[in-house]
Order: structure tokens, then C-alpha cells, then sequence
């Protein structure tokens, strides 16, 4: 854009020639005044795009901690449930155990009884 305008203001000063100097000062201001608008154009897209990187930036930082937090909560309910599968099976094998031991000690007395009544 910048360059145009320089461009253009340039064809306007060299193209008008020999109508006198009130029309080449008046084409200078016409210039300086098209580089001031570039310029103040420019600017304004350079600070327009700085605060969309900003912005992008930001929403990254945002979304990363996101994903972390989530990926933590994820872990610790993961966590939660395999410890509530241990804590299941160990309580089911210490009932096992039990049972076990209870079928055991009836089979001991039913064989002691068995043996009474065979023995004598």
C-alpha cells in the first residue's frame, strides 16, 4: 500500500510538469499526506496483528493447561477405580478364604465323625 502511494504521488509530481510551482507544492502535500495515512495504516495492521498473536497465544496457554488439567483429573479417577478394583478383589478373596476355611473345618468334622462311628 505503502508503495502505491509513493508510486502514485510520484506520477502526480513528475506527470503534471511545467504548471507551475503552486501545482508541484500542492502535489508534495498530497504526498506527504499519502505517506502520513500509509504509515498511520501501517501501523495500525502491524498493532492489529501483534494483538491477534497475543490473543492466539494466550488461547493456546489456555487450552494446554485445559488439556493438562483434564489429562490430571483423568489419571486420578483411573486411579480411583483401580484401587476400588483392588480393594473389591481383596475383599472377595478374603471371603474366599473364609468360605474355604469353613468348608474345610465341616469336612475335618464330618471325616472325625465318620471315623467314630467306624472306629468303635
Amino acid at each position: 500500500m505503502l508503495v502505491m502511494t509513493v508510486g502514485a504521488a510520484g506520477l502526480l509530481v513528475a506527470g503534471c510538469g511545467g504548471s507551475g510551482n503552486s501545482d508541484s507544492s500542492e502535489a508534495e502535500q498530497r504526498l506527504e499526506r499519502g505517506l502520513e495515512e500509509a504509515s498511520k495504516g501501517i501501523e495500525t495492521a502491524k498493532e492489529e496483528v501483534k494483538k491477534g498473536f497475543d490473543e492466539a497465544e494466550k488461547a493456546t496457554k489456555e487450552g494446554l493447561e485445559k488439556g493438562r488439567d483434564e489429562a490430571k483429573k483423568g489419571a486420578e479417577k483411573g486411579k480411583t477405580k483401580a484401587q476400588k478394583a483392588i480393594e473389591k478383589a481383596e475383599k472377595e478373596a478374603r471371603e474366599g478364604i473364609e468360605r474355604g476355611k469353613e468348608e474345610a473345618n465341616k469336612a475335618i468334622e464330618e471325616a472325625e465323625k465318620q471315623a467314630e462311628r467306624y472306629g468303635n
